[in-house]
């Protein structure tokens, strides 16, 4: 698959919800490439379009109710988000594959750190046994992909204690850093999304 990365590093929700519909409005047209956004988030909480708002248990920083599948989720530094904004029909590809595809970059970027991880039949997402260590909420419309993925890599886990994360109680959220010990180029975690994207996606 061809498609374009674009790194926006630390950037505003706002910012990113515009980027995600200019480029999902090229495609519409004919005009635009598929493109992979990576980027961090300032501290924000996002509401998907059926999410449970009593699932935000105090609301200590920035909530956006979102058109993205699932619940309630939390984005913030050290946490690399990933938005794949892409148009399935030309690439063959249904929903469920896509999410999988999704699922098994992750999986892959963190074998590469040595963590095994894997899903939960039933549940959307990578996990490391009962731990939740990346999210996955998306949008389709017209076969085109807005929103997309969030791994915790050296992200602050406070700010997951004050929601229902996902929407599923007494979930575990965990991160890269508190699974090794120790904090992660996230420059490093960038580049092995980008290969195992272009390894998956081909």
């Amino acid at each position: 698959m061809q498609f374009i990365v674009k790194d926006l590093g630390l950037c505003d929700y706002n910012e990113a919800l515009l980027s995600q519909k200019n480029t999902r409005n090229q495609l519409i047209k004919n005009s635009g490439k598929n493109t992979l956004f990576l980027l961090e988030h300032n501290h924000t909480y996002t509401l998907g379009k059926n999410g449970n708002p009593n699932n935000i248990l105090n609301k200590n920083c920035e909530l956006f109710e979102t058109d993205r599948g699932g619940d309630v989720t939390y984005h913030g530094p050290g946490q690399l988000v990933g938005y794949p904004i892409i148009d399935l029909k030309t690439m063959g590809l249904g929903i469920r594959s896509y999410v999988s595809n999704i699922e098994q970059v992750l999986i892959h970027v963190l074998y590469d750190y040595g963590i095994n991880a894997s899903i939960k039949p039933g549940l959307t997402g990578v996990w490391i046994e009962d731990r939740k260590i990346a999210s996955i909420g998306i949008r389709v419309s017209r076969w085109i992909t807005t929103h997309g993925f969030a791994l915790n890599v050296n992200t602050d886990m406070n700010y997951f204690s004050n929601i229902i994360s996902c929407g599923i109680e007494n979930v575990y959220m965990t991160s890269m850093e508190k699974e090794l010990g120790k904090k992660i180029s996230m420059n490093d975690i960038k580049q092995s999304t980008i290969n195992h994207f272009n390894d998956i996606f081909q």
